[in-house]
């Protein structure tokens, strides 16, 4: 991934890689792509090179808005690589779950809207994954959802147990993570688990779609940092007391205040004309 960060730098923001997760960068979007088909299942080494990726995203200022999918037409992600956990200790499995939660957890609060182009199966730790983003997009009968660990004889390790219970209520996720239900895209929309469903004959014309719906956020269109602060204070003052959540959006606020593209915002909107955002 170091590879990765030198060809977007050289590239201006448009560099490709290839690996077990896919990166690349276009028109301030980053597109992150779980790359082990056919299931996208991830090990160890996929969690590592996504958590490269992140940080890439992330520190890189031309990235306004990232992305993350599957490869191929048939998964977005169906979770750890089970033949890999059963040839493992105990004390590996332990670290293992445990940087997988470290490194969604930085996806999670990334200051930039995480999207999740569900274009296949997205079951266990790939849903676990795809609730990490904050806006999950999913292709029309493309696939399944749900989180099926117990009939593993385990539960959801990788945040699965604590984001689901935020999205659907106690009741429902219980009950969801109790039978190990696999449900359509329309039943997830209902859950309030996908914002979105489009359909597109193939997997190319669905990821169009996804990208031209996540330009929507890149400047000029939209104010990508103001974006990124209204993400980062749901996310993380939803966690935390009513009282400290204010204080943090004060502050985020303030750090808005100080931008450029507040600045013109305010101008364009004295003087009635479009705004043009330029990210900073």
């Amino acid at each position: 991934m170091a590879e990765a960060e030198s060809k977007v730098n050289q590239t201006g923001g448009q560099g490709e890689t290839g690996g077990l997760v896919q990166y690349s960068v276009r028109e301030g979007v980053a597109l992150l792509t779980l790359n082990d088909p056919p299931a996208n299942t991830y090990s160890y080494e996929m969690m590592q090179e996504l958590d490269r990726a992140v940080l890439a995203a992330r520190m890189d200022e031309r990235v306004h808005v990232i992305v993350i999918t599957g490869r191929g037409e048939k998964f977005f992600c169906a979770g750890a690589n089970i033949s890999m956990l059963t040839s493992v200790t105990p004390e590996f499995k332990y670290y293992f779950c445990l940087h997988a939660n470290e490194t969604l957890s930085r996806l999670e609060q990334t200051p930039k809207l995480v999207i999740a182009a569900v274009n296949g199966h997205c079951v266990g730790g790939g849903l676990e994954v795809a609730l990490a983003a904050d806006i999950r997009i999913a292709r029309r009968n493309a696939g399944k959802m749900g989180l099926p660990e117990v009939s593993l004889g385990v539960l959801p390790g990788t945040g699965g147990t604590q984001r689901l219970v935020r999205v659907t209520g106690k009741s429902s996720a219980i009950e969801l993570m109790a039978t190990g239900e696999l449900f359509d895209f329309e039943r997830a929309h209902a859950l309030g688990l996908v914002n979105h469903i489009y359909d597109a004959e193939t997997n190319d014309a669905f990821m169009t779609q996804v990208l031209d719906y996540a330009r929507q956020f890149t400047p000029p269109h939209k104010a990508s940092r103001a974006v990124g602060r209204i993400k980062r204070s749901v996310q993380t003052g939803a966690e935390i007391p009513f009282e400290s959540a204010l204080a943090l959006e004060r502050e985020l606020q303030q750090q808005l205040f100080q931008s450029e593209d507040a600045r013109e915002g305010m101008a364009a909107y004295v003087e009635k004309r479009k705004p043009e955002f330029k990210g900073k």
